[in-house]
């Protein structure tokens, strides 16, 4: 009999060392393989695909977003693929499973007046303060992603080069540069940090902040200076390419920069600057 966690172990065994994942894609890999397994409570083996179909009509009776379901088929087809690959099934039952459609949404960003308000409103008098003023700085002055900040060590800055050394997906490694207001806010934190963590941003306690520290964070500092938009971490993200495209940067660069594999992931920002263009020509062109 196949045991259903002895095979989600050794499938995320495969993605961490031969495919070189990261611990939080890791983490959503393994929360969608055991709520299935909770679900189906059966052997690998019995799975067929109307195994698969009453699962999805679990997930949409939750009212699940298209997005996240999709996210939890592709995990499935992952995991019953390796099962063939290495042996252990014949056949994938879940290779004919249809993903939901998806419309692509476009992501939602900070004006250039919007960042410098944010950012330059944020006091610098406290460690605190200057933690969490070095995040928006490097969030932005970067795009990287939050996992991508969060693993971040202070031997991973070069304020001399003015560089920043990023670990992305898959582990690859991608040197970005700083800008000067993201080095002077880096230059403040750390010259007042009196632990011996490697870690370059930390919570009170001295450890390495979480995902959900970082998002606490930065609401709560946009509430304090009233603004009334929802912003994440990946705001800063959108941002940072829609400003770099809006100034006339290439998109390879861009794609580069932001550390997609694919440029069609980073076409999305250039029906940002699409929009714009046309305010600027029906605004402009005396037969708009």
């Amino acid at each position: 009999m196949l045991d259903f966690e002895r095979y989600i172990k050794r499938f995320l065994s495969f993605l961490e060392l031969e495919k070189n994942y990261s611990y939080y894609t890791l983490l959503n890999y393994r929360k969608d393989l055991e709520e299935f397994s909770q679900f189906v409570r059966t052997d690998v083996g019995k799975i067929d695909y109307f195994t698969f179909r009453r699962f999805l009509a679990n997930l949409a009776a939750r009212h699940l977003s298209k997005r996240t379901i999709a996210r939890k088929i592709s995990t499935l087809k992952s995991f019953f693929r390796f099962l063939v690959k290495e042996g252990f099934i014949k056949s994938n039952p879940a290779s004919s499973i249809p993903y939901p459609r998806i419309e692509k949404k476009l992501p939602s960003f900070l004006t250039e007046k919007e960042v410098a308000q944010f950012i330059d409103s944020l006091p610098e008098e406290k460690e605190i303060d200057r933690r969490d003023k070095a995040i928006m700085e490097i969030l932005y002055s970067c795009g990287m992603r939050i996992s991508e900040m969060l693993t971040l060590n202070r031997n991973d800055i070069d304020l001399i080069g003015g560089v920043i050394k990023v670990r992305g997906k898959g582990k690859k490694e991608r040197i970005l540069p700083l800008g000067e207001p993201a080095e002077k806010a880096l230059e403040k934190y750390l010259s007042c940090r009196g632990d011996h963590s490697p870690a370059l941003f930390v919570n009170r306690f001295k450890k390495r902040l979480s995902a959900v520290g970082v998002r606490k964070i930065i609401s709560r500092r946009a509430k304090l200076i009233g603004i009334t938009k929802k912003i994440s971490p990946h705001t800063f993200r959108h941002s940072f390419a829609t400003h770099l495209l809006n100034r006339g940067a290439d998109l390879r660069s861009v794609q580069e920069l932001l550390g997609h594999s694919d440029i069609a992931t980073t076409q999305i920002y250039t029906h940002l600057t699409t929009q714009r263009l046309r305010k600027i020509y029906d605004r402009a062109h005396p037969r708009a």
